[in-house]
């Protein structure tokens, strides 16, 4: 990880960048279950699971949510901090073995509603795709960023 600082003024809209892709297995799934308690037949009774519209496992929301946010981690900046994920939808399913990329672009600045002198929000949208280019997850994240 590298230290980027980075203040409010040195964001723009437009910006984008794009993360290298991370494939999610069985034991991702196994142990995001684990830790969440969330042990529901969709991610964890292939049997059960055949039966149903998608035919198979899926993996959890909130996996994929990490996983596709935690790959747009890569700078760490003393200057911001995440301030919370708005408007997050699960567009497609993403199965054992699929391959998932994350696209972060700012689409907003602007500054705090209480602080603007010392503070600033940062939107991202995260787009997030499998290997067939087919998105699976957007969501807006949020960044409060000192000016």
């Amino acid at each position: 990880m590298q230290v980027a600082e980075r203040r409010f003024d040195d964001y723009e809209v437009g910006d984008e960048r794009r993360t290298t892709g991370r494939t999610i297995t069985e034991a991702d799934i196994v142990l995001h279950a684990g830790q969440t308690g969330d042990l529901y037949p969709h991610h964890m009774d292939a049997e059960w699971a055949a039966t149903q519209p998608f035919g198979r496992r899926i993996a959890h929301g909130t996996l994929v949510l990490s996983v596709a946010v935690g790959m747009t981690a890569g700078d760490i900046n003393p200057r911001a901090m995440s301030y919370g994920y708005d408007r997050v939808r699960f567009v497609a399913p993403v199965f054992i073995g699929d391959t998932i990329t994350s696209t972060a672009a700012i689409t907003a600045v602007r500054p705090h509603p209480k602080q603007p002198e010392r503070y600033g929000f940062v939107d991202e949208l995260v787009t997030t795709t499998n290997q067939h280019g087919e998105t699976v997850m957007v969501l807006t994240h949020v960044y409060l960023v000192e000016r």
